[in-house]
């Protein structure tokens, strides 16, 4: 094989790694640095979440996009907007194991045992943060 045929090869085979690690990258600058203060638990659950929860909700801190805010645009598989729906820890609970509320489009179980149990540590954490808080005569 000719040098040149070689180094042409070396180049093509250099830039598929930087375009490849380019796209891992893209992947993971979704969840925020502040996550990686908290405990373990709360990192693991939002890890998870950010892999099995963000396709159907959205959450900012770690980047999840699975739903609209405009109702015209919703679709069947959109979960509840986590940034503007709080959830206690027993009722991310209750969600996991039985499909959410309704049971018509989670999978019941998507995490089981102690994976449950961080991703309810970090929703009762995380969720509800941009919630519209009610105007109160006390401000």
């Amino acid at each position: 094989m000719p040098a040149d045929m070689g180094r042409r090869r070396r180049a093509i085979a250099a830039a598929l790694v930087v375009v490849a690690a380019g796209a891992v990258a893209c992947g993971s600058q979704g969840i925020s640095s502040e996550i990686g203060s908290q405990p373990a638990n709360v990192q693991h659950g939002a890890l998870l979440f950010s892999q099995r929860c963000s396709g159907c909700h959205t959450l900012g801190v770690v980047g999840a996009q699975g739903t609209t805010e405009n109702v015209r645009q919703r679709e069947r598989v959109d979960g509840p907007n986590f940034n503007t729906r709080h959830e206690t820890r027993d009722n991310v609970l209750y969600a996991i194991r039985n499909g959410g509320f309704s049971g018509a489009i989670m999978p019941e179980n998507v995490v089981v045992g102690k994976d449950a149990q961080a991703v309810a540590a970090f929703l009762a954490k995380y969720s509800g943060l941009k919630a519209k808080r009610p105007v109160t005569p006390n401000g």
